[in-house]
């Protein structure tokens, strides 16, 4: 007997539950899709042109941008912008820098060393800990802030030009959500091991 083939291409699901709720394969295709798009976004974000185009637009004393440097500028912004201006000890360090990036210490610090050597970030002694160096934007570096910020923005907007207002807020709505699961429940770090351990067991 012929398969029915829905708009997607998939085969349509016969036996779905009668209390509305999807079946089960039904349910895997939708991950699927969230898995494929999520693939797709990595190998979009992950192309240089928004470091060219905000290097085109800003001054770094004559030193090439890097997307590290981009990295380390936006997670100093941010922490940053979270600091209470009420209390005077509370600074932006490489610790923080490196809990924000997700990374370890020793590669915050040698990020946050190639941002300062590029300019765009500075370091001054903490009148708290002399151990520690409180970190803060240049002139150059909140510059780059804003060039990368207007060019984000702007290839968001073309993205979703003809979206409808209530359909970019859900969608910033459920984004947000998701993304704030994902850092609740990062994937294992042996994810990959697993896998293929996994494969050569069946």
């Amino acid at each position: 007997m012929a398969t029915e083939t829905s708009a997607t291409g998939r085969p349509a699901e016969r036996d779905a539950p009668r209390d509305g709720s999807p079946s089960a394969s039904a349910a895997d295709g939708v991950l699927t899709d969230i898995a494929t798009a999520l693939f797709h976004l990595r190998r979009v974000w992950a192309k240089p042109d928004l470091v060219k185009r905000v290097r085109a637009q800003t001054a770094t004393d004559g030193r090439p941008l890097q997307l590290s440097n981009l990295m380390v500028v936006n997670a100093v912004a941010a922490l940053t912008a979270c600091a209470r201006p009420d209390e005077p000890s509370c600074e932006i360090t490489v610790g923080a820098v490196a809990e924000r990036l997700e990374i370890d210490p020793s590669t915050a610090s040698r990020l946050v060393g190639h941002a300062i050597d590029a300019g765009l970030v500075s370091r001054r002694p903490s009148p708290v800990d002399a151990r520690r160096a409180n970190l803060g934007l240049t002139e150059s570096g909140r510059r780059v802030k804003q060039v990368s910020d207007r060019f984000r923005r702007a290839y968001l907007d073309d993205l979703m030009a003809d979206w409808s207002e209530r359909e970019r807020t859900e969608f910033a709505r459920l984004l947000t959500r998701f993304a704030d699961a994902a850092v609740q429940a990062p994937m294992y770090p042996d994810g990959i091991d697993r896998i293929f351990e996994e494969a050569a067991a069946d």
